[in-house]
């Protein structure tokens, strides 16, 4: 099931299934910086059609990491408070300086992709990059992991799953 690119503000708003944008619904940011999903396409829930079950974001072969697989990195590389620089690029050309504690050691290459929050508002590209987890919080929310230009900290927090993150997949062990 195709998953559908919402540019519109009210579609975004009122949308309960899948869905994706370009940051500021540019392609250009696109290339750069990749889609931003709604946590739904992240579980499946791409249509309300019932003869079509729910379907997997990420290809055959890979997943999307749950919550405690990122869990797994961050503590493999040495706790929150310090993943997070050896998980963003390098240098100021794409993230606000400072960058602080920019490494990239980890090969993540973290970009400061932003969001799109639930309104439909995009915010923060440059300055953070967030990306869902496949763990729900609870009903509306789910977990994230989220890198900032002023620290070195890789962020454990829960968002509305109708905001708008990266996605980065694993391979299937």
């Amino acid at each position: 099931t195709t998953i559908p690119n919402i540019t519109d503000n009210t579609q975004w708003q009122n949308n309960n299934t899948g869905a994706w944008c370009y940051y500021g619904n540019s392609t250009a940011n696109g290339t750069t910086y990749g889609k931003l999903y709604y946590w739904y396409a992240v579980a499946g829930i791409h249509d309300t059609d019932p003869s079509t079950p729910n379907k997997t974001l990420a290809p055959q072969g890979l997943h999307v990491p749950s919550d405690a697989e990122w869990t797994q990195l961050t503590d493999f590389l040495g706790g929150e408070s310090v993943a997070g620089g050896k998980m963003k690029s390098t240098g100021t050309s794409l993230w606000l300086s400072p960058n602080t504690a920019a490494t990239n050691e980890s090969g993540f290459t973290g970009l400061p992709g932003g969001f799109r929050d639930g309104n439909g508002a995009f915010g923060l590209v440059g300055s953070n990059g967030g990306w869902w987890s496949s763990s729900e919080y609870n009903t509306p929310y789910a977990w994230y992991r989220g890198l900032d230009f002023l620290n070195g900290n890789a962020i454990r927090g829960y968002s509305n799953k109708r905001n708008g993150f990266s996605v980065r997949c694993l391979r299937d062990s």
